[in-house]
């Protein structure tokens, strides 16, 4: 995980100054996408560590097809909008012990 924090890190940063310097030729948007349904756990050897993955995907994670509409989102925005950021996730859920507000 240390690897994969320090590159999100760098991504942004790197972003950052690329925005910077070329000013109004170019829109950087960083994407952060929440939890993605993905093939991600394929690659794990830890079999308890993939269930619970996989499992947790198939609970929480956001679709493929939601990923790509919040970009075509930011590329549909006219020359003097500039989404320099685009979070999202899937929606937030209650478990069930949340009361209620009220």
């Amino acid at each position: 995980m240390a690897v994969y924090a320090g590159t999100k890190t760098a991504v942004r940063a790197i972003s950052k100054g690329l925005r910077q310097e070329a000013g109004e030729k170019l829109r950087v948007t960083v994407i952060l996408p929440g939890f993605t349904l993905t093939n991600f756990a394929e690659s794990m050897t830890n079999p308890e560590a993939k269930a619970q993955i996989v499992a947790s995907m198939e609970k929480f994670a956001m679709s493929p097809d939601a990923i790509a509409r919040a970009i075509a989102f930011a590329i549909e925005q006219p020359a003097d909008v500039d989404v320099g950021r685009l979070l999202s996730g899937p929606p937030r859920r209650r478990n069930a012990t949340s009361r209620k507000p009220g």
